[in-house]
């Protein structure tokens, strides 16, 4: 018969060994778990790992972890070309998609790189007719004392409209700049209220101008992601503004006076198209660079860079980026033939349903195999049709997003089949028939 104690202390043990055994294990679950979702694993990805790895892991139903993996996956992607500079952004031309930024939104000093919104509103006066390139542009007491960067206008000679797009874009010419701004709206201070009037309407929500020419001034700010707007509109609408803009030397005043580009990427930049550099002692130096390859359009902006060295060749890693890693491709040619499609009650038979457009899109290199389109359109169509008229259309989808979309048209005017034009239809057919 066994001792009721020794029971008792058996019992105890068996008690105490299943309380250590439970703790255990219990550990041992949480130190996995805590290794599975640790940030270190994410840093070490490659930047479009950790993006994907981040949105994993915040499908997951531990949701604090989660946001701290987010939150360092996206630090570590928002810089990866580890820039130097104090803001930057890479943005596509055609769509204004952005492929990398940095402090994109901080409100800094832009310098010269201001100019952009002046050659803007240049630009469109002159292609509303407003002005002409040939019309003479003279110089005030103001312009001519402005100093900085200049070309030394005095109020005894007057340059052409192309003259003096040429100063401001080859040598940044403040003197230029206000003169220009006075001869298109009469002061310097309506002109600047043109500027802010114009970055509003463009959605630059980081900006205030408070001169036409970028000098430092207290309030003058904006953002790069601002720039990259500015930049666009310039160069989307008005192309014709790389005539000035990837100038690399010329001269003024029959040949007396040598301009020499401040954007050293137009000379060793392949593709370079522009667009303006700007510095000074407090903005530090700025740039807003656009090149074009292979259809690919970009422009990189970099802002409050350290030395002029360093925003060009943070500039060139941004660009490279960009280009290393995306292709323009090709979704539809204007007038390519999608099919052909029967006319009922019409004075003829058939039309050929074509694309309205030349349509593009901005996807990673590798991607285009795994663009699939999807193709609405009416296998027959009643009379009458007009050439033009949109009768379908095409949507193209790259891993089930849509990434373009092109309108399909008739190729030709169709009209209703009647008695007078059917008549007419077979009479000739007739005479055509009897010159054989």
């Amino acid at each position: 018969m066994i001792h009721r104690p020794l029971i008792l202390k058996l019992i105890y043990a068996f008690i105490a060994i299943t309380i250590l055994l439970s703790s255990s294990l219990t550990a041992y679950a949480i130190e996995d778990y805590v290794w599975s979702i640790s940030p270190d694993a994410l840093e070490t990805a490659s930047p479009d790992d950790s993006s994907d790895a981040a949105s994993s892991n915040s499908s997951t139903p531990e949701s604090t972890s989660s946001e701290n993996s987010n939150s360092n996956a996206t630090t570590t992607q928002s810089n990866f070309l580890n820039l130097e500079s104090g803001a930057a952004i890479l943005i596509d031309q055609n769509s204004g998609q952005v492929l990398y930024e940095h402090n994109s939104h901080e409100q800094l000093r832009p310098a010269s790189v201001t100019k952009i919104m002046s050659l803007l509103l240049i630009m469109e006066a002159l292609d509303s007719n407003q002005i002409k390139l040939d019309d003479k542009v003279p110089c005030s007491e103001k312009a001519s004392s402005m100093g900085g960067s200049q070309v030394w206008l005095t109020t005894s000679e007057s340059f052409s409209v192309d003259e003096m797009l040429k100063c401001i874009c080859v040598v940044s010419a403040n003197d230029c700049t206000v003169a220009m701004a006075e001869y298109l709206c009469g002061s310097t201070d309506a002109f600047v209220e043109k500027m802010n009037t114009r970055a509003k309407e463009l959605g630059m929500n980081d900006t205030c101008f408070k001169n036409c020419h970028g000098i430092d001034e207290d309030g003058h700010v904006t953002s790069s992601y601002d720039i990259a707007i500015m930049s666009r509109e310039l160069l989307q609408n008005h192309p014709t503004i790389t005539n000035y803009t990837t100038i690399w030397m010329d001269s003024i005043r029959d040949g007396k006076s040598q301009l020499v580009s401040t954007n050293k990427l137009v000379r060793n930049y392949e593709g370079c198209t522009g667009l303006k550099t700007g510095s000074t002692s407090l903005a530090l130096y700025n740039l807003s660079a656009s090149a074009t390859r292979n259809d690919l359009n970009l422009i990189a902006v970099i802002m409050k860079a350290p030395t002029t060295a360093l925003r060009f060749s943070e500039a060139k890693k941004l660009l490279d980026y960009g280009f290393s890693s995306y292709e323009s491709c090709k979704l539809s040619s204007s007038m390519d033939v999608v099919k052909t499609v029967t006319i009922n009650q019409g004075v003829e038979s058939t039309i050929n349903a074509v694309c309205s457009d030349t349509k593009n899109a901005l996807i990673k290199k590798g991607q285009e195999s795994r663009i699939v389109q999807e193709v609405n359109i009416p296998d027959n169509i009643s009379a009458p049709i007009s050439q033009g008229e949109k009768i379908g259309e095409i949507n193209y989808f790259l891993d089930g997003t849509q990434i373009g979309s092109v309108d399909i048209v008739s190729d030709k005017t169709i009209r209703k089949i009647s008695f007078i034009n059917i008549s007419s239809h077979l009479l000739k057919r007739w005479f055509s028939l009897l010159r054989f």
